[in-house]
């Protein structure tokens, strides 16, 4: 059996634990409002910035057209 290695984590995530149960429900030792909280305060929304980006775009094509 090969010994897993815990991933090197932000370090205000330290002692996080999460695991998908044979239900396939996720299970961990945190606070979901927390987590989400760290979510939205450390990583960009992919989605968001594409849609940002196609709405200057429109703008910017809006704008040459006058």
């Amino acid at each position: 059996m090969k010994d897993k290695k815990k991933p090197d984590l932000h370090k205000d995530l330290e002692g996080l634990d999460i695991s998908i149960n044979e239900f396939g429900e996720i299970e961990g030792n945190f606070n979901i409002d927390d987590l989400n909280e760290f979510l939205n305060e450390n990583v960009e929304d992919r989605k968001l910035q594409e849609l940002k980006d196609k709405l200057k775009k429109k703008i910017k094509g809006s704008k040459k057209k006058k």
